[in-house]
């Protein structure tokens, strides 16, 4: 009997020290970065090549090649075992085209979904990050598919990136502790309509979303940054959150060092981006929001925005800014603080 207690003591004794230096050696982890390296531009090559191919047709909302792509969409996260917040297989919010077309600026419209998938915090399930980016582009025009590589399949494949790599956090124990929706929204060409009716109709209350990072068009350089392409455009972080600015800033300085351009967040300047993509919807509600972007160009809204003219390599580096910036908002210890709250 005494020689079972001993070695019972042996046993817990040699486990407390191997949980101690696992703790030390967590320690000694950047695990910001470990499962950033998992996005990589040869993973967003191999999917954008097939969400902005012919086959996709332009995935014009409601049109079949946005069925293919909400397929496609869905089919990625049901391989990695990242869930839906509708519950079983369904990673589709339904919206009908009596709601599209009550509210689209400009056509006739049939029956379109936005597709969500979800990751659970572990100490904060409540708390609500939302990464965002649309679906669809404009399908066929005069017979040329409008592939939308850039606008916005580009943003499109950031999220699988950045999500499979929040997974890959999960699978390891690390997963984030605030909770993490991850939200391809349709019609956007049409009037911001997918992220209009995700805010109408939330799967959880907006005031328990803690911010949106919103993603369209990161996958190109514009003329302005023709002999720098280490840029992106920022628009937005500062309107409704200090903390929100501040996470992003110190995000990029200590990994990524890409140059954050403010030159479209200028309330006066005549483009009116803040306006003019998802992310507007969520801070029409006071949630805080940051606009990654890189600019108009020659292909913007052509035929020839193409998979073969995305700067991978680039696109791998802003994925990643985005991923470093949504893992210290879901891991630090308080909320951000929403201090510019507006009363319209």
């Amino acid at each position: 009997m005494k020689k079972l207690i001993y070695f019972v003591g042996l046993v817990l004794l040699a486990s407390c020290s191997s949980s101690k230096k696992a703790s030390k050696e967590d320690k000694n982890i950047d695990f910001a970065a470990k499962y950033a390296a998992s996005i990589t531009s040869e993973n967003l090559k191999t999917h954008l090549y097939i969400f902005a191919s012919d086959e996709f047709e332009g995935r014009d909302t409601g049109e079949p090649g946005q069925k293919k792509a909400i397929k496609y969409l869905k089919d990625f996260y049901v391989n990695q075992e990242i869930i839906s917040p509708l519950g079983g297989n369904d990673y589709y919010q339904e919206i009908s085209a009596e709601w599209l077309n009550k509210n689209a600026r400009r056509g006739t419209l049939k029956d379109s979904e936005n597709v969500l998938a979800f990751i659970e915090g572990t100490e904060k399930p409540n708390e609500i990050i939302v990464i965002s980016a649309h679906l669809d582009h404009v399908g066929i025009e005069d017979g040329k598919i409008y592939n939308g590589a850039d606008d916005d399949g580009s943003g499109s494949m950031a999220i699988l990136e950045i999500a499979e790599a929040f997974k890959k956090a999960v699978k390891d124990g690390k997963g984030p502790k605030r909770s993490i929706l991850f939200l391809h929204v349709t019609g956007e060409e049409k009037g911001l309509l997918g992220s209009k009716y995700y805010t109408e109709n939330p799967i959880f209350p907006l005031a328990n979303t803690v911010c949106n990072l919103n993603i369209d068009m990161i996958g190109r350089i514009d003329d302005l940054h023709k002999k720098d392409s280490n840029y992106v455009y920022l628009i937005g972080a500062d309107k409704l959150s200090t903390d929100l600015h501040n996470i992003s800033e110190n995000a990029n300085t200590k990994y990524t060092n890409i140059n954050l351009d403010y030159k479209y967040n200028d309330e006066n300047d005549p483009n009116r981006f803040y306006y003019r993509s998802d992310h507007y919807n969520f801070a029409k509600h006071n949630i805080p929001v940051i606009f990654y972007f890189n600019g108009t160009h020659e292909d913007y809204h052509k035929h020839t925005d193409t998979p073969d003219k995305i700067e991978y390599n680039l696109l791998e580096k802003r994925t990643r800014l985005i991923f470093y910036t949504a893992w210290e908002i879901a891991n630090r210890k308080e909320r951000i603080v929403v201090d510019k709250a507006t009363t319209e």
